[in-house]
């Protein structure tokens, strides 16, 4: 969401245009730009280490060992000095390495070119590019697993994800991933009539648009094509350069509703997405980022489709197996249990500090969610228009439930599992079976409803949801084999799901420093991502922009 690249943003940006290749493009021009930097700082370095030797033999009033070229200058010395010029200084006490805050440095600190924070897809992918230049990587991650807000789980010999679990359509990155990883996927299913509860008002439909009569589909229609007329104005590289970028800043996605929206049910439906998509309210959130997020995933409808949509596959081994074998390929260099509490940067290197102990390097990505990154403690602090950035996008809000069946018993009434709905608790579900045959139900708690059933208990909670489904899929809904859900606001490492957001005129005042580097401290996440924002995508995006970012700099 930064305003900082170099390239002129276009209004017709194409999410999906980018190579899908794992590692990023340039790798060529950076190992060669890398080897003569490392050559010049070599040399500059030995100069450096024959300046302060020949300053502790004259502190020592010891002769310096002369070669040919230091004894054909001592033998000139009387002439410079009856010409007026000065004898040659000792190395200047500025020029050595600034000391950190006494006991944070030790000379048995680990060292890497780069530590990223984080091991989510966005510092894994940051990471897995770094290290095909050549750079030595550290990945610190707080949680005893990696993953990020990706969470599968074994329940009845079938892998179910609490997290993150499609892909779409135009999500290169992810799916050439996958292909290098050996990750299958399976389509979700989706045959059969579909439920749309509109506030107690149940409609039944099999298209990808509910019944909602033919004036309401005119006017879904409508707000469709002007939202993404609008969204198309915002110029993926730089959202701040869009058109009347502080009107729309300043506007949420309510005012828009209202506007475009006159019938109850079309306004139903776009609260049902806006929630399920950010986690948030429709009043809660800034029409800009709206429009931007719309944008960077090729329009509205994909946000929310099946078909053709980002909820079209699955994969066999569960989402976060693509972060597990990445892990593989990246070995000892990912530290578990190392919440990151502080990083002091000076004008030479950085010192990360741990719970398992201190890190050095060069450079740091800090790739974990704007909240996150606001707890940790920065030496010097960060400017303050970053650091009210951080504070100012919260997680949005998702309490998600799998509930595992002996046989997909809705299927046998001619439902397809789709059910939406605007009343709550539950937002939408869907048929959640896995490819091995194991049947299964997801259903999504998000927005409001999110944060107030995370107030109950875990058995309040189970009556309430399985209550509201019972009323559309029958009693069977409340007698699962298993029933597993994760509210992820309560996740110590996240803070909420499924992605940060930005309410009313927080873009407009601090969005230009989202992927800004600050000295050596540099910014990754799905948040930052130009494309597919919100999604794994954008965190691969998102993790290849900043490697290329730092290998440029070490």
């Amino acid at each position: 969401m930064a305003g900082d690249d170099d390239r002129d943003p276009e209004e017709g940006d194409d999410p999906s245009s980018d190579s899908g290749a794992p590692a990023f493009p340039g790798v060529n021009s950076i190992k060669k730009a890398r080897k003569i930097r490392k050559k010049a700082e070599k040399r500059k370095r030995k100069k450096e280490a024959r300046s302060k030797d020949r300053g502790r033999r004259d502190a020592a009033g010891e002769a310096p060992d002369e070669g040919p070229k230091e004894k054909a200058a001592s033998d000139d010395a009387p002439k410079r000095q009856a010409a007026g010029s000065a004898p040659p200084a000792s190395a200047d006490e500025s020029e050595r390495r600034p000391d950190f805050a006494p006991g944070i440095f030790r000379a048995a600190t680990p060292r890497a070119d780069v530590v990223v924070v984080g091991a989510g897809l966005a510092g894994l992918q940051a990471a897995r590019s770094l290290r095909s230049i050549g750079a030595t990587v550290k990945v610190l991650e707080a949680r005893d697993r990696v993953g990020g807000r990706l969470l599968t789980q074994t329940i009845d010999d079938a892998p179910f994800d609490l997290g993150g679990q499609w892909i779409g359509p135009s999500q290169t990155r992810l799916a050439a991933l996958v292909r290098d990883l050996g990750i299958e996927t399976f389509p979700t299913f989706h045959d059969g009539i579909k439920l749309l509860d509109n506030d107690g008002k149940v409609s039944r439909y099999k298209a990808s648009i509910p019944s909602i009569g033919l004036l309401g589909l005119v006017n879904v229609q409508y707000a469709q094509w002007r939202i993404d007329r609008m969204a198309r104005k915002v110029p993926l590289r730089a959202p701040l350069r869009a058109p009347d970028s502080d009107q729309l800043d300043a506007m949420s996605v309510e005012q828009l509703k209202h506007r475009l929206v006159k019938s109850d049910d079309v306004a139903g439906l776009i609260d049902a997405a806006v929630r399920v998509v950010f986690g948030a309210e429709p009043a809660e959130l800034s029409l800009l980022q709206f429009l931007f997020t719309a944008h960077s995933g090729g329009g509205f409808r994909r946000l929310v489709d099946i078909e053709q949509g980002a909820q079209q596959d699955r994969f066999v081994t569960g989402a976060q197996s693509i972060a597990t074998a990445m892990v593989e390929r990246l070995g000892d260099d990912v530290v578990l249990s190392a919440p990151v509490r502080t990083i002091e940067r000076n004008e030479r290197e950085c010192i990360v500090t741990t719970d398992a102990g201190p890190y050095a390097a060069k450079r740091v990505v800090v790739a974990v969610p704007p909240p996150l990154a606001a707890r940790i403690d920065y030496r010097p602090a960060l400017p303050a228009h970053r650091d009210q950035l951080l504070q100012k996008m919260p997680m949005g809000s998702t309490l998600k439930v799998v509930m595992t069946f002996e046989r997909p018993f809705w299927r046998a009434r001619g439902l397809s599992g789709e059910l939406v709905t605007t009343r709550g608790p539950v937002t939408v579900t869907f048929d959640n079976s896995h490819a091995n045959g194991r049947a299964s139900l997801v259903a999504f708690v998000v927005g409001k409803q999110a944060r107030l059933l995370a107030r109950a208990t875990a058995r309040e909670r189970r009556a309430v949801v399985g209550k509201a489904l019972a009323r559309h899929f029958g009693p069977e809904v409340e007698q699962p084999l298993s029933y597993r859900e994760l509210c992820w606001d309560a996740e110590p490492w996240t803070r909420g799901c499924p992605v940060a957001i930005a309410g009313p005129t927080v873009l407009s005042s601090y969005g230009a420093t989202l992927r800004q580097p600050i000295d050596r401290i540099h910014f990754a996440g799905t948040e930052t991502a130009t494309v597919w924002v919100g999604y794994m995508e954008g965190a691969l995006e998102s993790g290849m922009r900043v490697a290329r970012e730092v290998a440029m700099k070490l």
